[in-house]
């Protein structure tokens, strides 16, 4: 049986167990013999992250051909339109290459969101809305370059899924344990 950790990721914590010297790494979070993270998240993102002691579940996670989808919730700078959420559905243009199609939609603010520390920027003037985005491939800061692009930038990101596995339930700096 393979097990499977669900670790909701604060914001600042690298993902890894060796310590860098300025930030938190997972070390600090699960003391978990034998379990390695499946991908990653950025320094600055929050979040789901799995952790597996089994290599081929690992991979199978990560390995794009196997295109398991990843559900994000990003706060965005001002409110997209239809044609920006159609833009990014239909794939976006990255210096690295045209994103697959993604599933974009509008939401609310997440119930139960917790505070980020530190807080995202307020500015008064500029409006923020959230967006819920799945993809269904991992390139680096894939998330906020497409916002970006589509013209609302990224202010906080938070993975709420892979595949099947979510969030609820785990609080921030938390984890829970499942088997495979």
């Amino acid at each position: 049986m393979s097990r499977i950790l669900l670790f909701n990721k604060p914001y600042g914590v690298i993902c890894q167990f060796s310590r860098d010297g300025m930030h938190p790494t997972l070390a600090d979070y699960i003391a978990v013999p034998d379990v390695y993270p499946a991908g990653r998240l950025d320094t600055d993102s929050e979040g789901l992250l799995l952790l597996t002691d089994d290599g081929k579940l690992q991979h199978h996670i990560t390995d794009p051909k196997h295109k398991l989808p990843k559900t994000y919730w990003a706060q965005v700078e001002g409110v997209p339109d239809e044609a920006a959420l159609e833009r990014l559905r239909r794939g976006v243009l990255l210096k690295d290459g045209m994103t697959l199609p993604a599933e974009a939609q509008l939401k609310d603010e997440p119930v139960g969101l917790w505070q980020r520390d530190p807080p995202v920027r307020f500015r008064k003037d500029i409006p923020t809305s959230w967006l819920q985005l799945t993809i269904r491939e991992g390139r680096n800061r894939q998330v906020r370059r497409m916002t970006a692009a589509a013209g609302f930038p990224t202010l906080r990101l938070i993975r709420y899924a892979i595949g099947d596995w979510t969030l609820d339930g785990i609080a921030p700096g938390q984890w829970s344990s499942k088997t495979a």
